[in-house]
Formats: structure tokens, C-alpha cells, sequence
């Protein structure tokens, strides 16, 4: 039962955009990476006026190719929204040397992810408003719904309305970028961050960990490792699993399945430690709400990423699952014209 005392979010859709929210304003996307570019190339093809600030690398020139002025982060945060599409752990050292310097007031600063500011990493000025635009999607796949006419979710909020305007320009923002399409729930950065942060290390650790753990007592079984990794993923069985809980709702979705499924996973279920699990997410959102986390997160960066280091190494270094994956997509290619081979008469 739903807890009467929740209190009800704040869901904003396109009608909720005012008419011309950012007519006369030029808007700095920083960072053309996956997310700024699609932020950069939505916006424009929403009438707004854009122009990319971004240090001198691929990036820039991808920019520039595809028709946008680029100029330093320092020059594009003198404009009069600026919306920052860094990564997390670059922003704090960016934002004190070449974004804070240059904030007119009464200007708007825009985040795509609220951790530097939820965890106290940055301070901006006290005379431009301070704003939450953050998609719960991917850059491809934002661009490529907002070329459909379709939207994506996101999360929106005003941190500092120092303007009066600081409303107007967030949902401004957020319908550019394709977001009212769909929806933004309304959220402080503090909240979003958390949320963000903790999905990922407790329901995308978990499921990591167990699709390697069964693949390897599954091998170790004896069933092959190609029908472990078509079972767990590779069909696409899981992705429709995922988007019927979209559709349908994460309890109504298992009458899709059948009586064998619905009764093993309802067994396995009740055998788990639950109290377990539930106390080891409590100590991680602790954790990361403590700003624990982002502390660890931060020397990773300074220490020059040793752990991010060991991480790229397992997804691009040879592993049982990823040679299963590799034998499978072999074995379901499609020959290429002329290499079938004649029938035998």
C-alpha cells in the first residue's frame, strides 16, 4: 500500500514550457561529449541559439564540423545560460578556473547531473540562478528519440532564482532538449544525485554481479557458455522484460510469464537474505549521502583514475564471457551474398 503520507512529485510536461522561455538568450552547452552533443544538436534544431565551449581536442572539431562555434570554456561562460555537460569528478576544478571567473549576473548556470553541487563541490555566485536539467537517458539514445518526435524522462529543478527568470529558463531547457516530450519530475540537486548514484551501485552492481556469478557456475555445470549468455541477455528477452515493466508495471509484468517462471522466481526470492541486501543498500546510500562517495570519487580522479584504470581493462581484455559473446555472434551471422555454399546434388 502506497504511503498516504508520500509526499507527490512535481511531473512537468510541454505545456508547462512558457511560449519563447529562452527567446534572446544564447545558451553555452560545455562539453561536447556523448551528452553535450546530443544537448547541443536538440537545442539547436529547437530554435535556440547555441554555441559549444569546449577545450581544443576531437571533440571540437566534431563541433565545429557539425556546424557549431567553439569557443574556450572560459569565453562560452560569459554567455547567458550555460549548461554544464562535463564529467562529474572534472567539474569542481574546471568550474573555480574557467567557469566562475567569467558568470555575468543574472545569468543562469544549468547542471546535466546534480552531484557537484549536492555534495558541496562547487559555489556558485550569488547573482545568477542555479538550475537542475538532468536526462535519465543517454546521449545516443535522447538524440534519437528526439529525432522520432519522442521524449525522454529527466529531472529538473531550481537550486537559485536570483533573475526571476530562473523557472522560465529550466523549463525552458528542458523542452529544447526534447524532456517535456516525456516528463521531468521536479527534485533538488541533492536528491537527484542520490538517486542517480545510488541506482547505479546497488540494483546495477547487483545485477552485474549476477549475471558473472551464474555464468560462472553455470560453465562450471557444464551448460555452454554461448546458451548462458544468449539465455541472460543476448537474445533480447531481458530488454522486453525491462520494457514491460515500463509499460506494464514491475509486479503486473510477470503475468507475461509463465506458471514455472513466476513460481521459481517467487521460490528464489523468498530464500534470499533480504534483511542482508536491505542493510548493505542502507550503508551505501549512506555512504553516498554522507558525500563519502563522491570524497573517494574525487582522490580516484587526482590519483589519476587507478581503479577506473583496472575497470577498462576487464571490458576490453579477453574474458570467458566476452569470448561466448564473440563465439554466438559468429555462429548467427548472416553469410555474406555469395558464400553460401551450393547444395550438393
Amino acid at each position: 500500500m502506497a504511503n498516504s503520507a508520500e509526499k507527490q512529485v512535481k511531473v512537468y510536461r510541454a505545456a508547462d514550457a512558457p511560449p519563447g522561455a529562452l527567446a534572446g538568450d544564447v545558451v553555452a552547452v560545455l562539453g561536447y561529449g556523448n551528452l553535450g552533443r546530443t544537448a547541443a544538436l536538440n537545442l539547436r534544431d529547437s530554435g535556440v541559439k547555441v554555441r559549444v565551449g569546449n577545450q581544443e581536442d576531437e571533440y571540437a572539431d566534431q563541433a565545429r564540423a557539425e556546424g557549431f562555434e567553439v569557443v574556450p570554456l572560459l569565453v562560452a561562460s560569459a554567455d547567458d545560460v550555460i549548461f554544464v555537460l562535463l564529467p562529474d569528478e572534472v567539474i569542481p576544478v574546471v568550474f573555480e578556473r574557467e567557469i566562475a571567473p567569467a558568470l555575468r549576473a543574472g545569468s543562469a548556470i544549468a547542471f546535466g547531473s546534480g552531484y557537484s553541487l549536492a555534495f558541496d563541490l562547487i559555489h556558485p555566485s550569488e547573482s545568477v540562478d542555479v538550475l537542475l536539467v538532468a536526462p535519465r537517458m543517454a546521449g545516443i539514445s535522447a538524440r534519437t528519440r528526439y529525432l522520432a518526435g519522442e521524449g525522454f524522462w529527466g529531472c529538473v529543478g531550481v537550486e537559485a532564482d536570483r533573475s526571476g527568470r530562473a523557472q522560465q529558463r529550466m523549463l525552458g531547457l528542458a523542452g529544447a532538449l526534447g524532456m517535456l516530450r516525456a516528463g521531468a519530475v521536479e527534485m533538488s540537486a541533492a536528491t537527484e544525485a542520490a538517486l542517480d548514484l545510488f541506482v547505479e551501485q546497488t540494483v546495477g552492481s547487483l545485477l552485474g554481479m549476477a549475471i558473472m556469478t551464474a555464468f560462472e557456475v553455470g560453465r562450471d555445470a557444464g551448460i555452454p557458455a554461448e546458451a548462458l549468455v544468449l539465455e541472460m541477455y543476448m537474445s533480447g528477452e531481458m530488454e522486453i522484460v525491462f520494457r514491460s515493466f515500463r509499460e506494464t508495471g514491475f509486479f503486473r509484468s510477470s503475468e507475461d510469464h509463465g506458471p514455472t517462471a513466476v513460481f521459481g522466481g517467487m521460490l528464489r526470492t523468498l530464500e534470499m537474505d533480504r534483511e542482508a541486501l536491505m542493510a548493505s543498500f542502507r550503508t551505501i546510500l549512506g555512504d553516498i549521502k554522507s558525500g563519502g562517495f563522491a570524497q573517494r570519487f574525487q582522490d580516484e580522479a587526482r590519483n589519476g583514475y587507478p581503479m577506473l584504470e583496472m575497470a577498462r581493462a576487464m571490458m576490453h581484455g579477453d574474458s570467458p564471457i566476452s569470448d561466448a559473446e564473440a563465439r554466438l555472434r559468429r555462429l548467427t551471422a548472416s553469410p555474406k551474398p555469395g558464400s553460401e555454399q551450393p547444395d550438393k546434388a
